[in-house]
């Protein structure tokens, strides 16, 4: 086990945007798959993996890099250490990133999903509030623990282990009216 962690480390060191990258959309992959076998309870002939790799995509290519490169720049302008420090940095996350990251990642599911611009103008309309409050009641808590004692290098990987069920609501809610569609 130690052999895999030491892996991870210096390949973290040598290749962080590329790692963060593969992690975020693993993770995101996981929490699409919760959301299909234990939310909307599918069985395995019916699991949709093109959906799943969507995800992945989704956090491969937008998830991990805007997170790691978004920690970077909240350790550069505000600092890395104390408890005042931790506190600004969920203050500018759940200010500024949060809302435009759920923007944003609605957004790519909805292009994902093939829908056009209205329809996912309107998708945002009718989930971005919804997702966005609850979005406060599960962050901002997980961000202070994570600015206040995860160093840098760490702080994607642990925001990415705890969306594994964030992002199993987010699948779920982005997937509701596809699933209904198919249903009907």
């Amino acid at each position: 086990m130690s052999g895999l962690l030491n892996l991870y480390r210096n390949l973290l060191r040598k290749y962080p945007l590329r790692m963060q990258a593969i992690q975020a959309g693993a993770l995101m992959a996981l929490g699409d798959q919760i959301a299909q076998n234990f939310v909307e309870k599918r069985k395995f002939q019916d699991v949709d993996y093109i959906r799943t790799a969507k995800f992945y995509a989704i956090g491969f290519c937008i998830g991990g890099p805007a997170t790691y490169t978004w920690y970077g720049i909240l350790d550069k302008y505000i600092g890395s250490k104390g408890g005042v420090v931790a506190m600004k940095k969920v203050a500018c996350d759940q200010l500024f990133f949060a809302p435009c990251f759920i923007g944003v990642l609605l957004s790519s599911v909805g292009f994902m999903q093939g829908n056009d611009i209205n329809s996912i103008r309107e998708k945002l309309r009718e989930e971005y509030l919804e997702i966005l409050r609850n979005n406060y009641k599960v962050w901002p808590m997980v961000q202070m623990v994570n600015f206040a004692f995860v160093p840098l290098q760490y702080q994607v990987l642990v925001v990415q282990s705890v969306a594994v069920l964030w992002n199993s609501y987010v699948s779920y809610r982005t997937n509701r009216d596809v699933l209904h569609k198919a249903n009907s």
